[in-house]
């Protein structure tokens, strides 16, 4: 089984936001909803390690670690949808999380794909 490598975000983050309009600039037309889905399990050694270190207490890197890279991934998976529609900014975005099997997770990063121009003062 092969694996990919992520996409790399395509729009700057300066271009995302959670806010619904983008300071200095107008909102042309509004293309779409973007998302971006990954999918991830737990291997069975990481499960292992975050098990030692929840006796311990703290934070639990291991869990960390895979939580922000799925989470990076599927941020740079919606930057690139919104892209290939033609967009050049995401507003309204958001995250949302769900266990879809036991040690399955889904991430899905998700906004509304947008063309601005800057405005003129």
């Amino acid at each position: 089984m092969s694996t990919y490598p992520p996409p790399q975000a395509t729009l700057h983050p300066s271009f995302i936001t959670t806010a619904l309009e983008l300071p200095g600039y107008r909102i042309l037309h509004n293309v779409g909803v973007v998302r971006g889905i990954v999918v991830r399990s737990r291997n069975v050694f990481a499960t292992m390690g975050a098990g030692l270190q929840t006796l311990i207490g703290g934070d639990i890197t291991l869990f960390t670690e895979l939580c922000e890279k799925t989470r990076q991934d599927s941020f740079a998976m919606m930057s690139l949808h919104a892209t290939q529609m033609g967009a050049n900014a995401i507003i309204a975005f958001r995250y949302d999380a769900n266990e879809i099997a036991k040690g399955v997770t889904e991430v899905i990063a998700y906004g509304t794909a947008v063309i601005v121009e800057k405005v003129e003062a």
